[in-house]
């Protein structure tokens, strides 16, 4: 909850880019806590096949702990759902966290009601073993989000959907796109481009296709993203990827439309 404020804070003169990173501390706690929470259910459940206790009052554990997983899933699964609304890993985080606690108290349940029809004690614990590796892996999941977003480390699936959102909505003066680079901050998405117009367009209207640009990627992710898009006039072999058939400058045929891909509109070259 507190990462939450912190993140929400507005930028300062020491963090021009805002506070959103903390997310990023604080579900690689939360995937840390996960992970030892598995393996303290691993070395119990090993202890218990070592040294097995006799359970009592089944009928009534099993009530308790299925109704405290039901419990935990709903608030768990209303947590990833608005984080993931309001693209805020650390709520993510947090929901899978509760999610993790409802693998662990299904295994006692499914465990729990395996010993009370069989009377097999160490059912138990090989079920609570099992559910544990679950466990594990999802924290480990959350770390690695955690990491990568701390690395800064490109979010292919996110990149992939705005190269096909501009792909669909590319208009004709954006001769080109390259060197596009998009930085998580929490919620916030940070995105630099370099777009490529005719190199006889005045400030005003270079201006104006950015904002077009602009326009056009927060109508897609909203007003949590912030852009910083150089405009750069094209060059003689802008030509041959220019789709400006009315140009009256040009001093090459058009030879091809360049797709724009995840590949290419990284590259820090214009294409040609």
């Amino acid at each position: 909850v507190y990462s939450l404020y912190v993140s929400a804070k507005p930028r300062d003169l020491d963090h021009p880019y805002g506070h959103g990173k903390v997310e990023f501390i604080s579900a690689a706690v939360e995937g840390t806590l996960i992970i030892v929470a598995g393996i303290y259910i691993i070395y119990e459940a090993i202890s218990n096949l070592i040294d097995p206790s006799t359970v009592k009052k089944l009928d009534w554990g099993i009530v308790l702990v299925a109704a405290t997983a039901i419990i935990n899933f709903v608030v768990g699964f209303i947590c990833v759902k608005t984080g993931r609304k309001n693209n805020s890993l650390a709520l993510i985080a947090s929901g899978q966290h509760l999610k993790s606690d409802t693998y662990t108290t299904l295994g006692i349940v499914v465990g729990l009601v395996v010993l009370y029809f069989t009377n097999i004690m160490w059912i138990d614990s090989v079920v609570a073993i099992l559910f544990s590796l679950l466990i594990l892996y999802t924290g480990y999941k959350i770390i690695r989000t955690s990491i990568a977003g701390i690395m800064d480390e490109a979010d292919a699936q996110l990149l992939e959907e705005l190269v096909h959102t501009l792909n669909e909505n590319r208009n004709v003066n954006w001769i080109d796109l390259h060197n596009l680079r998009i930085i998580k901050y929490g919620a916030t998405l940070h995105l630099d481009c370099h777009l490529t117009v005719p190199w006889y367009f005045n400030v005003h209207e270079a201006h104006r296709e950015v904002d077009g640009l602009s326009e056009l990627v927060r109508k897609k992710y909203g007003e949590t993203v912030e852009l910083f898009v150089h405009s750069d006039g094209c060059l003689d072999f802008s030509c041959a990827i220019c789709s400006k058939f009315e140009c009256t400058v040009r001093q090459h045929p058009f030879r091809e439309k360049i797709e724009w891909t995840m590949e290419n509109i990284s590259s820090n070259n214009k294409h040609k």
